[in-house]
């Protein structure tokens, strides 16, 4: 499982660049038409850095999650059809000693499920593996260079969450929180509770976006950018820093 970093080919780091040439089949999600671009992407880490020898590249449907379920159902059914279809690939599709090569986007070990997976189809016990993970340059750490921050303050912990977590609401401390995962903008209920916003969509593209400031003047300004980037392209990926302002 390799992590090959947020977005842009120059993010892949030396470890990933070893791995990415002793692989003789690299299985990948296709996510459809819409987000083309990053399949893009992922054939120019390909063509940069998988050079040592020559390789098949074995696409998987993604398939999709059924949001009409509760969260925790439709992720764990999610997760499921998932499983069975990398279960399926790698009995049809690898001959026994290939070493197979997982593109991850960021760091496999942030927000992303594909190590879960890989341990369900271990446990299902009809294919053998032998896996090692290799650690890529995640969305969060792009965030805090673009932006020129630090994640945390001296002394302070940061919370990492989700948008769907962060609606539930924020208990009093931390004061810095890096929120993923938040299709429905949840940053708007602390409008009015003291804090600054360092946001990013993109990060790593051509297409990145930047926006930082006081929240309660710049979240209408994310809220409308945001939403005419999404139309344009389709789809989104943001991250933010919420960072409460002069706390003690």
């Amino acid at each position: 499982m390799i992590g090959i970093g947020a977005g842009d080919p120059s993010l892949v780091t030396v470890q990933a660049v070893e791995a990415l040439g002793e692989v003789d089949t690299f299985l990948v999600f296709d996510k459809g038409e819409v987000k083309a671009d990053l399949a893009v992407v992922r054939q120019e880490v390909l063509r940069r850095f998988a050079t040592a020898k020559p390789f098949r590249v074995v696409e998987v449907q993604d398939p999709v999650r059924d949001v009409g379920l509760p969260y925790e159902e439709a992720v764990a059914r999610w997760h499921l059809e998932r499983v069975v279809m990398f279960e399926r690939v790698l009995l049809a599709e690898v001959a026994d000693g290939e070493r197979v090569g997982i593109l991850v986007w960021g760091d496999p070990a942030l927000y992303d499920s594909t190590l879960r997976i890989i341990d369900q189809v271990i446990a299902r016990g009809r294919v053998a593996i032998e896996h090692t993970v290799v650690p890529g340059i995640s969305s969060m750490q792009l965030l805090a260079a673009r932006h020129r921050i630090s994640l945390n303050r001296i002394g302070r912990s940061v919370l990492i969450t989700t948008g769907r977590k962060l609606r539930l609401g924020l208990a009093e401390g931390p004061d810095d929180v890096v929120v993923m995962l938040d299709g429905e903008t949840s940053f708007i209920d602390l409008v009015g509770h003291g804090f600054e916003i360092f946001w990013g969509a993109y990060l790593g593209s051509a297409d990145e976006i930047l926006i930082a400031g006081l929240l309660d003047e710049v979240a209408g300004e994310i809220v409308r950018v945001r939403r005419d980037a999404r139309r344009r392209k389709g789809w989104i990926f943001d991250i933010y820093l919420l960072r409460r302002v002069n706390s003690a």
